[in-house]
Formats: C-alpha cells, structure tokens, sequence
C-alpha cells in the first residue's frame, strides 16, 4: 500500500485579506511558517519517506519547514502541483470583482483555468507519484483549489466543499488502484497554534 499525505501550504497575506493568489507566487507570513512548523512536529512521529512540493513559494517553504522537522534532506519540486490559474481575478478580493464585473462575475469568461483541467492535472500528477513510489509514504505540499479538485477525481464524493485550511492534512491510501482516504482536512497540529 503506498500512502500520500497531501497538505495545503501555510498561510499567507493573501490569504488573510482574501485575495485570489493563483499563480503569484506570494511567501508564507509568519502564522504560516508557524502552522507549517507544527505540522512537521505533528508528522513527526510518523513515518514519511519523501515530500513532493508545488514550485510556487508559499508551498516550497512549507515543505521546506516540513521536511527540517522530519529530517528529509530532499524535497523534489513538480511544477504540475501548482495552483491552478485565476486568470483576471488574481489578486482580486471578492469585494473588488463585484465591483468591476457585478454579481455575475463567475459567468464571465476571466481566463481562470476550467476546474476539470486542474482535476485532471493534479490527479494525474499524484497518481504518478505514488505510482512511481509504490509502498512508501509520501508528503505533496500544493494549493487549496488544485488539492480540492483533485481530490474530486481520486475519491469522488469525499466532499463537495471546497474547505481546505492553510497547512489541511489529508490522507490518502492507494492500494490495488483503488483510492481511499482516512482524512480528510485535518488540522490538529493547529491545536497549539
């Protein structure tokens, strides 16, 4: 069996001001570092073989974190676990796109990247980690919408929200195939915080 724990970066100003981030490769603020920071010593008593990590900033540092506190000395970066693209509303908040598009705004062609191209990117890129890795334990630091998306395509009907917090843990099995998963957006390192 051949387990992948996939976590949402830490959080950032964007985050906290609710801007769209998509692909601007924004750092982890301080809470973030320190979310990510507990996360490692939470995982820490577990067995991870490897992390896989976004190219964009905010997930490598977090891997980053993650790995100093689990003492892997290797994170391999998959620019295919970015987020996905947000077209014009990047760096928008929701406030600004009602202004400038009104309350229709979602039906209006932004160039954001369709959600089943994204499904079908992260899909396919976590499915060939495991697959490449069969039998170990696995870390894939990515991005909240990329992450949901595909989640819909490993484990259809894990959930219909898309609620993954800053620094989520998720746990996923592949056996035979088949996915399944144990949990889903956990946050109890964030009990410290």
């Amino acid at each position: 069996m051949t387990q992948v724990g996939l976590i949402r970066h830490g959080s950032t100003l964007w985050n906290k001001t609710g801007r769209v981030q998509g692909l601007t490769d924004n750092p982890l603020d301080e809470d973030g570092r320190r979310e990510a920071q507990l996360l490692g010593k939470w995982l820490s008593g577990q067995q991870w073989d490897r992390i896989y990590a976004s190219d964009l900033v905010r997930a490598r540092e977090t891997a980053e974190i993650i790995a100093a506190e689990l003492g892997i000395s290797k994170i391999e970066i998959d620019p295919r676990l970015r987020e996905m693209n947000a077209g014009q509303i990047e760096g928008t908040t929701e406030e600004e796109r009602l202004s400038k598009w009104g309350h229709g705004w979602k039906e209006l062609e932004l160039g954001l990247e369709a959600p089943d191209l994204g499904m079908e990117r992260g899909a396919a890129c976590i499915t060939e980690i495991a697959d490449r890795h069969k039998g170990e334990s696995i870390l894939i630091v990515s991005h909240g919408v990329l992450l949901y998306h595909s989640l819909r395509k490993l484990v259809p009907g894990l959930s219909n929200r898309m609620d993954l917090g800053n620094t989520a843990f998720t746990v996923l099995a592949r056996e035979g195939g088949v996915w399944s998963c144990s949990l889903y957006n956990g946050n109890k390192h964030l009990n410290e915080f």
